[in-house]
């Protein structure tokens, strides 16, 4: 079996396995785990659809960009669980940009 994908698929399946790492750049480690999988679906979205859009086939087809979105969110949170997680790259991306910020002290 001869399988032949456009360079626009294995781009998307590289942004998708960091899009972990990116969501957690951009969120702290107190943020609710629901709302980092729910960055991670929008921004496995968008690269579903940018995937679709620089495929350069007959055009764009919206079921098709779905696919890729679910497939790239299954990815990110493969990649999560799997791989950044457990060899400390989660936490590193959590303490490296955005810090917690001090809850104000009452007088």
């Amino acid at each position: 079996m001869n399988v032949q994908l456009d360079t626009a698929y294995w781009i998307g399946l590289l942004i998708s396995v960091a899009l972990p790492v990116l969501v957690g750049l951009v969120t702290t480690r107190v943020t609710h785990a629901g709302a980092k999988a729910v960055l991670l679906l929008a921004l496995s979205g968008v690269n579903g659809l940018l995937v679709e859009v620089a495929n350069p086939g007959p055009g764009f087809d919206l079921g098709t960009a779905a696919v890729l979105a679910l497939v790239a969110f299954a990815t990110g949170v493969l990649a999560h669980f799997g791989l950044w997680k457990p060899v400390g790259v989660a936490d590193k991306a959590q303490a490296s940009l955005i810090t917690e910020r001090p809850q104000p002290r009452g007088i």
